[in-house]
């Protein structure tokens, strides 16, 4: 398999930088380095080749369900756009259906989908907020992150237990307060 231009020009880019901290690129232990940065940095940052409305495809489907759907501890992992450093944690996300439900496993995709992606939480949260406000037209979608980021833990500050959490609140889960309760309780509590 050959490698694009851009993969060469990251290879490329690598071996510099292994250069510039005082690394021999050419030693044993890191003369494929360079390659393997450079995909896994086009593996992680993949979300940018992806579009939600095609992630989601068919998989929506009619029906009259009026209650809230959740999908909680939706695993993810991002890097840091600051310091490109990862944060890790997971995505509570719920709606309330319009007519239409999404097929479950969709819902991870969709934070997938922006996690692939140099981010921050806040805006990663709004994103996927955002996408599903619009491609299910939703009565209310409610987004709850919490995450861990390397950049506070491994620099910095260097607080090792810390974790952001963000939210994002569209339709009734923001106008309405019992509905924003019940979300907020069961994405915090599980119960």
């Amino acid at each position: 398999m050959s490698n694009t231009p851009e993969t060469d020009e990251l290879e490329e880019l690598v071996r510099r930088q292994l250069e510039l901290i005082g690394e021999d690129s050419s030693r044993e232990g890191l003369v494929k380095t360079p390659a393997r940065v450079a995909a896994s940095l086009q593996w992680l940052t993949r979300g940018y080749e992806q579009d939600v409305r095609l992630v989601i495809g068919d998989a929506m489907f009619d029906d009259c369900h009026s209650n809230m759907i959740m999908v909680r501890d939706i695993e993810l992992y991002s890097m840091c756009e600051h310091h490109m450093l990862p944060f890790y944690g997971r995505a509570h996300v719920a709606y309330i259906p319009n007519g239409r439900i999404v097929g479950l496993s969709k819902l991870p995709r969709v934070v997938d989908v922006f996690a692939q992606r140099l981010q921050v939480q806040e805006r990663l949260t709004e994103q996927i907020a955002e996408a599903l406000t619009d491609v299910l037209d939703p009565l209310g979608v409610g987004v709850v992150i919490e995450a861990y980021h390397l950049c506070m833990m491994m620099r910095g500050v260097q607080k090792q237990n810390s974790k952001t959490i963000t939210s994002a609140l569209r339709g009734v889960f923001r106008d309405d307060s019992k509905t924003r309760d019940e979300f907020l309780r069961l994405a915090h509590n599980g119960n």
